[in-house]
C-alpha cells in the first residue's frame, strides 16, 4: 500500500480497483490510518473517518454488482477547509469559526466528485481564511512542505494540507481553491500538480469566499491526467482521454513583464533550463512584453478585490471577534474598510479593459509560460518577523496573480531535478482555454524535468 500512495495516478489506483484488486475500504482504512500517523504535522483540521468508510462500503457494493460509477469510484479525496461537508463544521483554517453549526449540506464540489463515487478522508488545513501564499496557520499550525523537512520550510498557501496531503499518499486527489495561486503555489513547492480553472467552469457555493470576483476552485494531485479528472467532474463535463500536444510546434509567449523580476537562482535556473528543454523538442518560444501586467499594481494598490469583497463578508465578525484573527490576515482584511464604492467600481472597470487587452496580446500564442512563484520556499523559522513575512508572501504570489487577474486558467509543473529544491512551471491561457492548457501541460509533463 505504501507503494499505492506514494506514486499511483488515479487512472492507475482505477484499473486495481474496477477489476477487484484493489477494494475500496482496504484503501480508505489505509488512507486513514497513514492520516492519523500523522495529525500531530497540522495537514489536516479534521478526518472524516466514518463517512470515508461508509462512502468506500458502498464504491465496493456497486463495483462488484456492475454499478461503478466510473473512473473515481473509490477513490480517496482531501477537501481544503473550506468546503462544508455534511455534518461537520468549515473552519476556515480560522479559530473564529470553531463554535459555527455543522454544515447541513455538502459544498457543491463535494457534492460533485461524491456523486461520481469519490471517498472523502478528511478536511485539511490552510492558511487563515485562505489569505496567505505561504501556508503559515497560527490557529492549527503549519505543515512542513516537501523541501528539506528536518529544517522546515513552508508548504506554500492557501491551499497547504491539500497540496502536503497529495504528496504524503494520504489523499489521491485534493480540492483547493485558487484567488491569487493558493493551489498552484503549494503545488510548486511540494513537486505536484495545482490546477486554476476558468473561474466560471466550478460553482463556488458551499465554500467560504476570499473574494468571489476571483476565488476559483480546482485540484492538486500527482499529475496533469489526475487535474484533468477531476475538473471535468467539477465542471459538470464528461471525463474524457487527455491527449498531450507533440511539444513540437507548440507557440509559447515568456512574459518578460514582472513575472521574471527578482527570482531566487534556483527558480532562474530551473525555469530557464525547462525553457531550454522545451526549445530543444521543438516549441517555439518568444520573449513578450506585457506592458498591461504594468496596471495590475496599482488597480491593488488599495488591497484590491481581495480586501474590499473579504472586508464585506467578515465585517461583522471584526466586529464580534476581531482580536481572534491571526493579526497578518486581520490587517489584509481591513484595508478593505477605507475602499469607496467607486474605488470598487473604478476596480471592476479597470478589470474589465485589463482582461479584453491581455487576450488580445496573447491570442497569437498557445500559452504563456512562466516561473510559478518568484522564491523557492523559505524556512518557517525566517518568517517570525513580519516584513519578512511581507516580503516573502508577496512574491509567492506575484506570478500567480497575474493570471486570476485576467480572469485566465493556469496550470503548475514542478520543472525541478528529483533531488532539487521544488520549482514550479507555470502554464497559463486566456478564460475559456483550459482544455488547450490541460493538453498542452501534458505534452509538456514527460519532458521538462529530463
Amino acid at each position: 500500500m505504501d507503494g499505492l500512495d506514494g506514486n499511483m495516478s488515479i487512472a492507475g489506483l482505477s484499473v486495481l480497483l474496477q477489476a477487484g484488486n484493489l477494494d475500496p475500504v482496504q484503501l480508505a482504512e489505509t488512507t486513514l490510518e497513514r492520516i492519523a500517523g500523522y495529525q500531530d504535522q497540522a495537514i489536516f483540521t479534521a478526518l472524516l473517518g466514518e463517512r470515508a468508510l461508509a462512502e468506500a462500503k458502498a464504491s465496493g457494493e456497486r463495483i462488484r454488482s456492475g454499478r461503478s460509477r466510473g473512473l473515481l469510484d473509490g477513490i480517496p479525496v482531501a477537501w481544503k477547509d473550506l468546503f462544508d461537508t455534511k455534518g461537520a463544521v468549515t473552519t476556515a483554517g480560522s479559530a473564529v469559526l470553531t463554535d459555527s453549526a455543522p454544515a447541513e449540506a455538502d459544498a457543491a464540489v463535494v457534492k460533485a466528485l461524491a456523486e461520481a463515487g469519490m471517498v472523502s478522508v478528511g478536511r485539511t488545513n490552510l492558511s487563515e481564511f485562505a489569505f496567505s501564499g505561504l501556508g503559515i496557520n497560527p490557529h492549527y499550525g503549519t505543515p512542513k512542505g516537501a523541501w528539506n523537512r528536518a529544517a522546515g520550510h513552508v508548504p506554500g498557501g492557501s491551499s497547504s494540507g491539500a497540496a502536503v496531503s497529495v504528496l504524503d499518499g494520504m489523499a489521491h486527489g485534493a480540492l483547493g481553491t485558487d484567488t491569487g495561486g493558493s493551489c498552484r503555489i503549494p503545488a510548486a513547492y511540494n513537486g505536484i500538480v495545482g490546477y486554476k480553472p476558468t473561474q466560471r467552469r466550478v460553482p463556488l457555493d458551499g465554500s467560504v469566499p476570499l473574494s468571489f470576483s476571483l476565488d476559483s476552485i480546482g485540484p492538486l494531485a500527482r499529475s496533469v491526467s489526475c487535474c484533468a479528472i477531476l475538473d471535468a467532474v467539477l465542471a459538470n463535463e464528461p471525463i474524457t482521454a487527455l491527449q498531450p500536444r507533440p511539444v513540437k510546434g507548440m507557440r509559447l509567449a515568456v512574459p518578460t513583464t514582472i513575472a521574471l523580476d527578482d527570482l531566487d537562482a534556483a527558480v532562474a535556473q530551473t525555469f530557464e533550463r525547462a525553457l531550454k528543454t522545451l526549445a530543444d523538442h521543438g516549441a517555439v518560444i518568444e520573449r513578450i512584453e506585457m506592458a498591461e501586467f504594468h496596471d495590475i499594481g496599482p488597480m491593488n494598490a488599495k488591497g484590491g478585490f481581495a480586501a474590499s469583497e473579504s472586508y464585506a463578508w467578515h465585517r461583522y465578525l471584526l466586529t464580534s471577534k476581531g482580536d481572534v484573527y491571526d493579526p497578518r490576515v486581520f490587517v489584509r482584511i481591513m484595508r478593505g474598510e477605507a475602499q469607496s464604492a467607486a474605488d470598487y467600481i473604478d476596480l471592476l472597470n479597470e478589470r474589465r479593459s485589463l482582461i479584453a487587452r491581455v487576450n488580445a496580446r496573447i491570442a497569437p500564442y498557445d500559452a504563456l509560460v512562466l516561473p510559478t512563484t518568484a522564491n523557492t520556499p523559505p524556512k518557517i523559522s525566517d518568517l517570525a518577523d513580519d516584513k519578512a513575512f511581507t516580503t516573502q508572501n508577496l512574491r509567492a504570489l506575484r506570478n500567480c496573480t497575474l493570471i486570476n487577474m485576467i480572469d485566465g486558467c493556469a496550470i503548475s509543473l514542478p520543472a525541478h531535478r528529483k533531488g532539487d529544491v521544488p520549482v514550479g512551471l507555470m502554464l497559463a491561457g486566456a478564460g475559456g482555454s483550459d482544455r488547450r492548457i490541460f493538453e498542452l501541460a501534458a505534452g509538456m509533463e514527460a519532458v521538462i524535468r529530463v
